[in-house]
């Protein structure tokens, strides 16, 4: 038999990381021929990407408006391709902003969706779980809180499970990576994961370079920043003052983390990558000032960062949008190379985060539902339909 066609698509960095283990776990088990958008991670386990994450990848709403011709484009290619393959389903990866409209022209054409990541309405502009329910048939959601969530407006939802329990890990100890980076065993480190998106180191590099100088000046340390795979190296290192001890490092975030006696962590899929890894970290966020006041009534949390809102409670220091300054920055983290207790209370509650992230084994729960869906839909497909009178 041909390999049976699936659309997989992803909008950013995490998003590409999670369907590319997804895309290996569903290749182990059947034979499919997998297409959509995504980078590089999905090309390496074997997706046919028609069109890069990195025309769509955008934050805040008003940088949306500056990409809406390459968001159209990438629109169109995926639309195209899939009314050329005729995919069983459309796997869809959080980014709702683009996979929500995706998911309507998709079922139109009769291509049935499945949310893999579902997206995190409960913290922000709930009334979109109605549109998921409309345009899904099934969602696979990865904190426990969301499939009563999903459930309760009426989404045929499954708990999977978080995909990095078991996966994030380092492949150097702290002494390994040390040498290997040239680094001084003496002087504590702090990592940085500055974000993947252009728009969000335009919005972070300025600011964490100036609290970066002021960490230094308080307390001499070293530092690196872990970039997505992809980065520019260069242009992450660009304004750097010379004279501070800073390395870069791209496709070693983990081991970088792991090393790291503090971390500055963009809000998002890392928070949870670094509490994984036992890191005390301060969270950051900024988008433009427009993007902030739109957004600000929208919000229906008392928490930002992923760890927190798990926690329910401000188990690490979360600096988000006026509130992100170098000064603070640098007082947050000074806080947290110099102070033990601090230290030992922020890793007793990233312990507590770990324990509610579920056990491993959702990336193979995952690719076993969807599975499940297209073995359903090809029976249905080719049921013998009854004698015509």
């Amino acid at each position: 038999m041909p390999p049976i066609p699936l659309l997989l698509s992803a909008g950013e960095a995490s998003g590409d990381m999670y369907a590319a283990r997804l895309a290996a776990a569903l290749k182990q088990r059947a034979n499919l021929e997998i297409f959509g958008m995504g980078g590089p991670q999905m090309r390496a386990a074997g997706v046919d990407i028609v069109t890069d994450y990195s025309e769509v990848s955008v934050v805040g709403i008003t940088e949306i408006l500056s990409h809406l011709p390459s968001l159209i484009r990438a629109m169109r290619r995926l639309v195209a391709e899939a009314e050329r393959r005729q995919p069983a389903f459309a796997i869809l990866t959080d980014f709702p902003g683009f996979h929500l409209r995706l998911a309507r022209k998709l079922k139109r054409r009769r291509v049935g969706n499945i949310y893999y990541i579902c997206p995190q309405f409960w913290a922000w502009r709930p009334w979109r779980v109605r549109v998921v329910r409309r345009r899904f048939a099934q969602a696979l959601c990865i904190f426990p809180f969301e499939e009563k969530f999903y459930g309760d407006a009426g989404v045929p939802v499954k708990f999977i499970g978080h995909p990095l329990v078991g996966a994030v890990r380092a492949s150097l100890d702290r002494h390994a990576f040390f040498r290997e980076q040239n680094l001084d065993p003496q002087k504590k480190l702090v990592t940085i994961l500055p974000g993947s998106r252009a728009a969000e180191l335009r919005q972070h590099l300025p600011i964490l370079r100036e609290a970066c100088q002021r960490i230094h000046r308080e307390s001499p340390s070293q530092f690196v920043i872990a970039g997505a795979p992809g980065t520019d190296a260069a242009a992450l290192r660009e304004a750097w003052r010379p004279q501070l001890p800073l390395k870069i490092v791209v496709g070693q975030t983990y081991d970088a983390l792991a090393a790291a006696d503090a971390a500055i962590v963009s809000s998002g899929t890392a928070t949870i990558e670094a509490a994984l890894l036992d890191v005390p970290m301060v969270v950051v966020y900024r988008v433009t000032p427009l993007t902030a006041l739109l957004a600000k009534p929208l919000v229906r949390t008392p928490f930002f960062s992923m760890v927190n809102l798990i926690a329910g409670k401000p188990a690490v220091p979360e600096l988000m949008q006026n509130d992100f300054t170098a000064d603070r920055v640098s007082a947050k983290i000074l806080r947290l190379l110099n102070d033990q207790s601090a230290r030992e209370s922020l890793r007793r509650d990233l312990a507590e985060v770990r324990l509610r992230l579920g056990p491993p084994g959702a990336v193979e729960r995952a690719a076993d539902a969807i599975l499940q869906l297209v073995a359903a839909a090809q029976a249905q497909t080719h049921a013998p339909h009854g004698n015509a009178k």
